[in-house]
C-alpha cells in the first residue's frame, strides 16, 4: 500500500502562521507540527498571498479551490468560451478538442468532458436548447427502450451479417455498400442513401415512398451502371422497405442484414446520414428540396476531404478505383 497523506487543517495553518511570525525556520515549524519540512515549504510557497504573505484563512480557501470537483468547463470561463465557440460553428466535441490541442500545443480537454458538460446543463437548468450545441442535437445519452418484435422475422431470404465475407470488414476491398433511408418529420418523406465502405462515397435519391419493390429498383438503377467489381454486396438494416432485396441478386449483388437493433453494424451509412443532417435536418420538408439541390448536397459531401482517407475526398478515392477497373477491362490480352 502507498503512503497516506493528510491535508493540513485550519488549526495547523494557524500554527504555521504564528510560528512563521515568530521567525521560526521551516524545519523548526515542521518539527513542532510533526510534519515533513517539504510539506511546510510547499504550503508556504503555494498558499501565501503576494502582498499580505501567509494567512491561514486565505491558505484554506486556496486549497479548497484547487480541490474543487466541478467540471473543468465550469471552473475555466476562458476554456468554456473557446469550446462553445467551436460548437456554435457546428464542430463536434472531438473536432473542438483537436483544434484546441493544436492551438495550445497540448491536450486541453477531452470530448467526453464536453458531452458531460452539455448534459449537466440540460439536467441542471432544464434548458433543452443546450442540445443544439451537439452535432446530433440529442438531449439524452445512452440506449433507448424498445418494445415489440423485430421486422427481421418478415424478410424473406434474409442473410445475417455474420455470414458476410470477412474481407468486407476492413474496407480494403471496394464494391461493398451500405444502404438506409433518411427519414423526415413529414410522414412518407425519405431519402434513400447508399454508402460505399471503402471510398465512403455517397449516392442518394428521393423515392416516392417506402414500398419495398420501388426501393429495390432505385438501388438497382444506382448501382447497375458500375463495373461488377464495384457492386459486390450491400448491407441493410431490418426495415421492411428492404424486404425485396433479392431483386438485386440478378446483378450478382449479395445482400446482408444487420442483427436486430444493431444499426451500428453499418456504421458508415449511419455516419454519412448524420453528416447530411447538418444540411437537411429532420424537420425539412422534402417537397421544397429539388433534385438539383439534393445532388449539390451529395456532391459537397463526396468532395469533402476526410481524415480516414488521408485527407482525400470520397469522390477522388472512388474515381481512382473506377479508373483502375476500367483500365483493366480495356487492356488488350497478353500475346502468347
Amino acid at each position: 500500500m502507498g503512503t497516506k497523506y493528510d491535508q493540513l487543517s485550519l488549526e495547523e495553518r494557524c500554527e504555521i502562521a504564528r510560528l512563521r511570525g515568530e521567525g521560526r525556520s521551516v524545519r523548526q515549524i515542521a518539527a513542532a507540527l510533526d510534519r515533513s519540512a517539504s510539506s511546510i515549504s510547499r504550503e508556504l510557497r503555494r498558499n501565501r498571498g503576494a502582498q499580505a504573505g501567509y494567512k491561514p484563512a486565505h491558505a484554506q480557501e486556496r486549497t479548497r479551490a484547487r480541490r474543487w470537483k466541478g467540471s473543468k468547463l465550469d471552473r475555466d470561463a476562458g476554456l468554456r468560451e473557446e469550446v462553445l465557440t467551436g460548437l456554435r460553428k457546428g464542430w463536434s466535441p472531438e473536432q473542438v478538442c483537436a483544434f484546441l490541442a493544436r492551438r495550445h500545443g497540448n491536450r486541453v480537454i477531452g470530448p467526453e468532458t464536453i458531452y458531460r458538460f452539455v448534459a449537466a446543463q440540460i439536467a441542471r437548468h432544464k434548458d433543452y436548447s443546450w442540445r443544439h450545441y451537439l452535432p446530433r442535437a440529442k438531449a439524452r445519452r445512452g440506449w433507448r427502450g424498445r418494445s415489440g418484435g423485430s421486422s427481421a422475422l418478415h424478410i424473406s431470404q434474409r442473410v445475417p451479417i455474420a455470414e458476410r465475407p470477412p474481407q468486407v470488414q476492413d474496407r480494403t476491398l471496394p464494391g461493398h455498400w451500405e444502404a438506409d433511408l433518411m427519414l423526415f418529420a413529414k410522414y412518407g418523406q425519405a431519402i434513400l442513401a447508399l454508402h460505399e465502405r471503402s471510398s465512403r462515397l455517397l449516392l442518394a435519391a428521393k423515392p416516392a415512398g417506402k414500398e419495398a419493390l420501388p426501393i429495390a429498383r432505385i438501388i438497382a438503377s444506382l448501382l447497375e451502371p458500375l463495373p461488377a467489381e464495384l457492386r459486390r454486396s450491400i448491407t441493410f438494416d431490418n426495415g421492411t422497405e428492404f424486404a425485396r432485396h433479392y431483386e438485386l441478386h440478378r446483378l450478382a449483388i449479395e445482400t446482408f442484414f444487420c442483427d436486430p437493433y444493431a444499426p451500428w453494424q453499418k456504421g458508415g451509412i449511419e455516419n454519412a446520414i448524420g453528416r447530411m443532417r447538418r444540411a437537411i435536418p429532420r424537420k425539412t420538408d422534402l417537397a421544397n428540396l429539388s433534385g438539383r439541390q439534393l445532388a449539390a448536397l451529395v456532391c459537397a459531401y463526396n468532395n469533402t476531404p476526410r481524415k480516414c482517407l488521408d485527407w482525400n475526398s470520397p469522390a477522388e478515392v472512388f474515381l481512382s478505383k473506377l479508373l483502375h477497373f476500367e483500365r483493366e477491362s480495356t487492356c488488350p490480352p497478353a500475346r502468347a
